[in-house]
């Protein structure tokens, strides 16, 4: 299996304007530094009404969230389908203490289903913590304009 990563919408939402052959690099990249590879990647952007219906569907919960991580990765080589719900992140990055652009939160929510298939966890205690940290360190090897 060659690595592929795609980029889809569903619903309402228009295609964020992100630079997918950028994207694609940089999670390639922060792979490697886990001393994974990238099998098949799927982002899904949905709006907050998609997200809840998934998040019901397949994982019980009743609420809103920014990313759903389905994680189908075999050894090192990472695979999954990764929802994002852009109202969610839209919204995330407005009450951000001080707020965050909504690229770069759209980034950081991005390269967070990539650390979810690199075996990193945020439910724990102390967790969070690490998947920020790890976040941090991802996002500043992207060269890409987070304005």
């Amino acid at each position: 299996m060659e690595k592929v990563i795609n980029f889809f919408t569903e619903g309402t939402v228009s295609m964020p304007d992100i630079n997918q052959q950028l994207i694609t690099q940089w999670v390639e990249q922060v792979a490697a530094s886990y001393d994974k590879r990238v099998g098949e990647i799927n982002y899904v952007f949905v709006d907050d009404e998609r997200i809840l219906e998934v998040n019901r569907q397949f994982l019980g919960h009743d609420y809103y969230t920014d990313i759903i991580t389905f994680d189908y990765t075999e050894g090192r080589r990472i695979s999954g389908d990764l929802y994002i719900s852009l109202d969610t992140v839209h919204s995330n990055a407005s009450v951000l203490q001080p707020p965050a652009p909504y690229l770069q939160e759209l980034h950081r929510v991005i390269i967070h289903g990539v650390l979810h298939l690199c075996g990193i966890n945020d439910k724990g205690p102390g967790e969070r913590e690490i998947m920020e940290s790890c976040e941090n360190k991802a996002l500043a090897l992207i060269s890409i304009d987070n304005g």
